[in-house]
């Protein structure tokens, strides 16, 4: 382990020394791979620039993608394009004749061995190495080789390209309402061959629609239909959409579709549009025809559910299987090892009721999260003019255990770990999942009370929960049925948790009860009753010195935190998440808990806590995580965080558990800082004795607060291939509440936004699609910690000396987003 951790500091010192001539070589090389004209014929133009003008209050949005001819990905404002000088650096040194010579001979070869074998299996399995050898190369002959793949080629100004996009650009304006725009297209030559296009948006008057009624010849439909208009998507008053229009077929199809309508198709629904070229008005009829050969669309009536439990089994033809009936379900199965009551819960369909489409999909997705069936299979039968419907699953594996090895990424450090883990589905025959899963790890960790280098940190936990597919006691059986469809789970968890850290070592003990619930896919809800934590800790005597030493002159009570301990606690918390963690679509993810510690001690207080001379906590915690990615392009993406805590300490002690208390600083949080060493306030840590060779700060001790509050903006952009690249800002800051805390120290709303630490950036991300591996510089640019009037100490950046009197440039490596 020790070796690793060295291995490591070389790495980032190699790194730190090695930053400032990587970043100035490469900016030589993009210098002299601008998009040049050395790669174009006679009569060749570069696309440059493509602009769009349109009057004010004209939304643009979407206009952009309609583009034919799409310029080359550069470093703007400049000419700067890596996956152009990427392009041609690749086809300098591609030989295609070579690839083609190399096919031919794989090919002979291949063919040769194949001729010479009888065996069947021999030439199956020759013939399919010959076609993954071939599909290789002849990619490479098709596409070129790595580097021509990842970069792109000048993109050549192509006149009928051009009227393409202009005959785009007016099919989208016609089809938002626009019926009389048109696009004034006009270019202009800049110097070197560049060409600079300019798309004028001329809309013209607006359309909106006057008169919205119906057509339908099927009565019941068409009461139907009324009956829930407040619902449509097509309204008097608005602007005339295609796509509003498709989104409104949708509606009606599903609508239909949920009220029993299981022939019903998108087909039957048709809009006729009239409008009034004099007063930009339209009026919409909205059509519904009947079916071919009958005058109305028949409702179909569920007569019966079958549900076979073990469809997949095999191996025993002689035997039938055994049928009972539930809540008006056939159950098929040979062997009865689920409990019907709870698969009956999450079955929404039901006999006599009128098909759904949406019930049919809830129904698939809710056994699905059972987590028991390898698949769910929901179909229906019309044959024999019955309309029955079929469940069929198959169980999965009851026992599995799994292992793995690998590396985590902490605040910037790496370390090796180990896990396993072992599952039982369907414990007691109510579908409940049994886990049991242990890890034993080690992490480079800053040390609580040092600034530099890596420590070793071993931590070891085991962990045995049981999962049960429903809301447990104090909800009755009724209600089982009624929250089914928001897939509610009852975890029960054991654990203990031991970390060996170079100033202490902790132990935690864990119990605790957590309802899970889902409110359609985005929203989820979790609420532990009871959770509960025994902690006892040992505590070096150096370490045991810092904080007596912190308590008796910085009035820090973080001595308090390492005693033995009681915590408990009920926490509420809230996710949303909105396609969150895929880049290319708008996406949102909150994240809100509320949690009050030591609440059941107001009401009864085990004598076991004052027997074991346990330091018990009484507290209050709120917290919220706002994340939002705005997928500009496919390659470009803005994102940006707003993060923040509050916690409170009633108890005696008046300190909050460690663990509970917020932080600043790291490769997640304010990037500029070294982990955890952001705050308090603009309460200064300890000076060095000599600044000019270790720093103007003494970062010894991490800064636990009881406020947060960080933000955070990125803009990120694909470069080439695999590989992107971030710019960031961070700001944030931690303070105390505590009143025997110093002034500079004290949150306090007439001076609290005069305290953000301030730093800037920017990073590297090599997206391998499964993995993200991220390298962040952060710099420092404004310190709150130094006295007011010196706090901006951008300028004072250093690359070359990074734990000088300048201000030191902090090197953060991670595995996936910062956020």
């Amino acid at each position: 382990m020790n070796f690793i951790l060295d291995l490591a500091n070389i790495v980032l010192a190699n790194i730190r020394r090695l930053a400032l001539p990587t970043v100035l070589l490469v900016m030589v090389a993009l210098m002299t791979n601008c998009i040049g004209t050395k790669h174009l014929q006679e009569n060749q133009r570069i696309l440059y620039r493509q602009t769009i003008s349109y009057p004010k209050r004209f939304n643009p949005e979407g206009l952009r993608d309609l583009f034919v001819q799409k310029t080359n990905s550069r470093i703007k404002p400049t000419a700067i394009s890596i996956p152009v000088a990427m392009y041609y650096a690749g086809k300098n040194n591609f030989n295609k004749d070579k690839f083609i010579a190399k096919k031919a001979k794989i090919e002979a070869k291949f063919d040769k061995k194949i001729k010479a074998t009888k065996n069947q299996k021999r030439i199956a399995y020759l013939q399919y190495r010959k076609q993954n050898k071939v599909d290789a190369i002849t990619k490479k002959i098709d596409n070129g080789n790595l580097f021509m793949q990842w970069g792109e080629p000048i993109v050549v100004f192509d006149t009928a390209l051009l009227k393409q996009s202009k005959i785009r650009l007016e099919t989208f304006l016609f089809n938002k309402g626009y019926f009389r725009a048109h696009v004034k297209v006009g270019y202009t030559e800049l110097k070197k061959k560049r060409i600079a296009i300019c798309y004028t948006i001329v809309p013209g008057p607006t359309y909106y629609y006057d008169t919205v009624f119906f057509a339908i010849q099927d009565g019941k439909v068409k009461k139907l239909i009324l009956k829930n208009a407040s619902a449509s998507l097509v309204k008097k008053g608005e602007q005339y959409s295609q796509d509003k229009l498709s989104k409104e077929r949708d509606r009606i199809d599903l609508l239909l579709k949920d009220n029993g309508y299981y022939a019903f198709s998108k087909q039957y629904v048709n809009f006729a549009v009239d409008t009034n070229s004099l007063k930009q008005k339209i009026k919409l009829q909205v059509e519904i025809a009947n079916p071919d050969r009958r005058n109305y669309h028949k409702q179909f009536r569920i007569d019966s559910v079958t549900f076979t439990t073990d469809a997949a089994t095999t191996g025993l033809d002689n035997r039938k299987r055994k049928t009972k009936s539930f809540h008006n379900i056939t159950f098929n199965s040979y062997e009865d090892i689920f409990n019907k009551k709870i698969l009956a819960q999450r079955v929404f369909i039901a006999k006599d009721s009128l098909y759904s489409r949406t019930k049919t999909f809830n129904t698939q997705r809710q056994l699905a999260n059972l987590d028991n069936f390898k698949f769910v299979n929901l179909n229906y039968d019309t044959s024999g003019g019955k309309f029955l419907a079929n469940i069929f699953t198959s169980p999965l594996d009851r026992y599995t255990w799994t292992n793995e090895a690998g590396m985590t990424v902490t605040q910037g450090f790496p370390g090796p770990y180990i896990s396993s883990n072992f599952k039982k589905r369907n414990l007691f025959g109510g579908l409940e999942i049994f886990e049991l899963n242990g890890r034993f790890g080690f992490e480079g960790v800053a040390a609580v009370t040092s600034e530099g280098g890596f420590y070793r940190s071993t931590e070891a936990n085991i962990n045995s929960s049981i999962t049960f597919p429903q809301f447990l006691f104090p909800f009755r059986s009724t209600a089982a049925f009624r929250y089914a469809k928001n897939n509610p789970r009852t975890k029960v968890l054991a654990g203990y948790t031991y970390t060996d850290r170079p100033e202490y070592q902790r132990s935690i003990t864990t119990l605790s009860a957590t309802y899970t619930w889902d409110i359609q896919r985005r929203l989820q809800f979790s609420f532990s009753p009871a959770t509960l934590n025994v902690i006892n800790s040992t505590i070096s005597t150096p370490f045991q010195k810092t904080l007596d030493s912190l308590q008796k002159y910085q009035g820090n009570n973080l001595a308090n935190a390492f005693k033995p301990s009681y915590v408990s606690s009920m926490i509420l918390s809230m996710t949303w998440n909105d396609n969150y963690g895929v880049a290319q679509k708008n996406s949102t993810f909150i994240r809100a808990s509320i949690e009050s510690g030591g609440t059941l001690l107001n009401l009864y207080s085990p004598k076991f806590i004052e027997n074991q001379g346990l330091e018990p906590y009484k507290y209050f915690r709120l917290s919220f995580d706002l994340r939002k990615n705005i997928a500009v392009s496919k390659t470009q993406a803005f994102a940006y965080r707003f993060n923040t805590g509050f916690g409170y300490a009633y108890s005696v002690n008046r300190v909050l558990p460690y663990e509970k208390n917020f932080f600043a600083g790291g490769s997640n949080s304010v990037r500029a800082w070294r982990p955890r060493r952001l705050g308090l306030g603009s309460d200064p840590p300890p000076l060095n004795t000599n600044p000019s060779s270790s720093g103007y700060f003494n970062y010894r001790y991490e800064r636990p607060g009881q406020v947060l509050i960080e933000a955070s903006v990125e803009w990120r952009q694909k470069l080439v291939g695999f590989l992107n690249y971030a710019l960031f800002v961070d700001a944030g800051n931690v303070w105390s509440v505590q009143t025997n805390s110093n002034a500079n120290a004290s949150f306090a709303f007439n001076k609290f936004y005069k305290e953000f630490g301030i730093g800037t950036g920017f990073g590297l991300r090599f997206d391998f699609t499964f993995l993200i591996l991220r390298f962040d510089i952060g710099i420092k640019a404004y310190d709150p910690g130094r006295p007011e009037g010196s706090r901006f100490v951008l300028p004072m950046a250093s690359f070359k000396k990074p734990y000088a009197y300048h201000e030191p440039v902090i090197y953060n490596i991670g595995i996936g987003y910062p956020f």
